[in-house]
């Protein structure tokens, strides 16, 4: 039996398919002038640069914005493009997105054309009112889109029903490149093939924004991988230092889970402009005082985030009737309280809203799964909020602190209205294939590597083992909250099991038989490899 060839498979990846993505091409790119208004933005930036104009690019808080920031940044640099500046909003002042007072001090400051980068599809007021200052405004983004566009130089978004792109889910980081690779066939400074030393910046926002890792996205990570392992930027060498990252190993989940929740630490906790700092650093000195100021901001984040995640829980089990949870609590900071939603939902399996209550206003964020839709229960409390959107996974909300319990109830009956079943079973791993223990071998895991990046659209492979007997129970961590088990499949080949944090039903004792669910891995401790798996998911036979 060949798992890996029965996962393929199971993936659809069979053929030309199985070949093209097992070695994903650069080459393979689209052209960018396929993208809405990409000749409109060339075109305006091509005159900027003959007259040196002054341009801001206005970037957002998060890692998908201030990668493309720092991405053109370097990149306008490179096509000499002498008068660039970075406007990065904070999460506690502006907010989201482009601002009317962000706008006016802008245009105050001389800059004449303005670059979005991950926000400004929606913002027509702001746009219309940057017009009227005499600056223009060229839009690069990924979200969703108006039914008429806002009135900037061009709209840059693959969102957008009028254009041939032939791929819609680009990070913001990643139409930024597309921009970048359209400049290249106008200006000198950037020689062809030399925009690939960008693709550390592109890996690193688009694992994190949490894009289908398919199609261009998939190509740009496969090699921006390589291209962070030997970065340039004393930033992001940096970073990876303080996080105990070795830039030879550098994967996708690094950036998920170790390189990225530093990053956002900054924009959680103060301002992201010190991300942003880090990234444009020049000097390996500075580069790494930065990069240990994340670090710290990172581990007073989550000390934070403990602290509301505990008073969350209290709240929440005073609902436990309610399919949607609404918790909202005084000084929880609206930075944070987003990571907090998406562990309570990981928690109690049920879409969650957390407010911080500042005042008469609240705040808050939301996380969904499966077929609810937070922005959707949003949309059905127009009247009871302030502002309010987002998507189906995840939303941000304003409203009275007043309006709370109404809010809940009226997002609870919406959700019930729906006859929503079996939701929770959506949040189950899904198997690619079952597996003897026999065939779990070093040569699997190393064959599973080829399929990386893993992420959204290319989950890490999970295999199922039927009827399985327990061994032997062993609980670890301080409080006991971890379990290794030793397990035996029919064909007495025995396997070790290891779950962090693991709820009480993984617990099981010697001689009880189960189906689990887990991914492969080497576990290697004081010289010593063995083949152990990380458990997913176990049912009792």
């Amino acid at each position: 039996m060949n798992l890996f060839e029965e996962i393929l498979k199971a993936r659809g990846l069979t053929g030309r398919k199985r070949d093209a993505f097992l070695n994903p091409s650069y080459d393979a790119k689209h052209d960018p002038f396929l993208l809405p208004d990409m000749d409109k933005a060339v075109m305006r930036l091509v005159a900027a640069r003959q007259k040196q104009e002054k341009i801001m690019i206005y970037g957002d808080y998060d890692i998908d914005g201030l990668t493309a920031t720092t991405l053109l940044l370097d990149a306008l640099a490179s096509f000499g493009f002498e008068h660039v500046d970075a406007f990065i909003p904070n999460r506690f002042v502006e907010g989201y997105g482009l601002t009317v007072d962000a706008i006016e001090r802008i245009a105050a400051e001389g800059a004449q054309l303005i670059i979005t980068v991950d926000c400004g599809s929606l913002s027509e007021k702001e746009i219309v009112r940057a017009n009227e200052l005499g600056v223009d405004v060229i839009v690069t983004d990924h979200h969703n889109v108006a039914a008429m566009q806002p009135p900037a130089i061009a709209v840059i978004n693959p969102k957008r029903s009028d254009h041939q792109y032939p791929f819609i889910d680009l990070a913001g980081v990643g139409v930024a490149f597309k921009l970048v690779q359209a400049l290249q066939t106008k200006l000198d400074g950037l020689p062809d093939g030399q925009e690939k030393w960008l693709l550390d910046l592109v890996a690193f926002g688009t694992v994190c924004d949490i894009v289908t890792l398919v199609d261009e996205n998939r190509a740009n990570v496969f090699w921006g991988l390589k291209v962070l392992a030997r970065t340039k930027r004393p930033g992001l060498k940096a970073l990876m230092a303080v996080a105990g990252v070795d830039p030879s190993t550098v994967n996708a989940r690094s950036l998920g889970f170790a390189l990225g929740p530093r990053m956002n630490a900054a924009g959680r906790l103060e301002t992201a402009q010190h991300a942003l700092d880090m990234l444009m650093a020049t000097d390996p000195i500075v580069a790494l005082e930065k990069a240990q100021q994340l670090n710290d901001l990172n581990v007073a984040r989550r000390a934070e985030q403990d602290i509301i995640f505990k008073e969350a829980i209290i709240q929440a089990e005073k609902y436990e009737n309610d399919p949607v949870l609404v918790v909202s609590g005084k000084g929880w900071n609206h930075g944070i309280i987003g990571i907090v939603a998406a562990k309570l939902l990981e928690k109690y399996k049920k879409p969650t809203y957390v407010l911080e209550e500042m005042g008469e206003v609240s705040k808050g964020s939301a996380r969904s799964y499966g077929n609810f839709s937070v922005a959707d229960a949003i949309r059905a409390s127009d009247d009871l909020i302030t502002t309010g959107g987002g998507h189906i996974m995840a939303a941000g909300v304003t409203l009275p602190t007043g309006n709370i319990n109404d809010f809940r109830k009226r997002v609870n009956e919406f959700y019930r209205s729906l006859g929503l079943s079996n939701q929770a079973q959506l949040l189950l791993p899904k198997a690619d294939t079952n597996a003897r223990f026999e065939y779990v071998t070093e040569e699997l895991i190393t064959q599973l590597a080829t399929l990386e990046p893993f992420g959204n659209g290319n989950p890490q492979p999970v295999l199922r083992s039927e009827n399985v007997l327990v061994i032997n129970q062993r609980r670890m961590g301080a409080e006991s909250q971890h379990v290794k088990l030793e397990l035996q499949d029919e064909g007495g080949q025995k396997l070790q099991m290891l779950a962090f944090s693991a709820p009480s039903h993984f617990f099981v004792e010697p001689g009880q038989r189960i189906t689990i669910w887990f991914q492969p891995d080497i576990n290697e401790w004081q010289g010593r490899r063995s083949i152990e798996g990380r458990l997913l998911h176990l049912e009792i036979n």
